[in-house]
């Protein structure tokens, strides 16, 4: 796993369901491209998850990146691809704590 997990909370936006079907499908294309790219560069998806209960947020998803610019990348390429347009959003960017994984080592 990579040293930076990216937490991305989401809620589709009135405009997304206003989107024709064919509108919704183009958008995904260019977002799921957008991920194959980051994967490319070593981002890992590790989970997406719909939420439920109270929250703000219908889905979160969970990623690993090698880097915190490779995390600003992923989410650069998103907005170009007019993600913020159709989805509300939180996001959470965190390093390794090292003083875990040496917690890990000596149990």
């Amino acid at each position: 796993m990579n040293d930076f997990v990216w937490l991305h909370y989401t809620l589709p936006r009135t405009t997304w369901f206003e989107l024709s079907t064919v509108e919704r499908q183009a958008l995904e294309a260019g977002f799921e491209e957008c991920r194959q790219r980051s994967r490319v560069d070593g981002a890992e998806l590790t989970g997406s998850f719909h939420v439920r209960g109270q929250s703000d947020y219908s889905h979160v998803e969970v990623w690993s990146f090698p880097s915190a610019e490779a995390a600003f990348d992923h989410w650069s390429r998103l907005v170009a691809a007019g993600y913020v347009r159709c989805f509300d959003y939180a996001n959470q960017l965190g390093a390794a704590d090292p003083a875990a994984g040496q917690n890990e080592r000596n149990r």
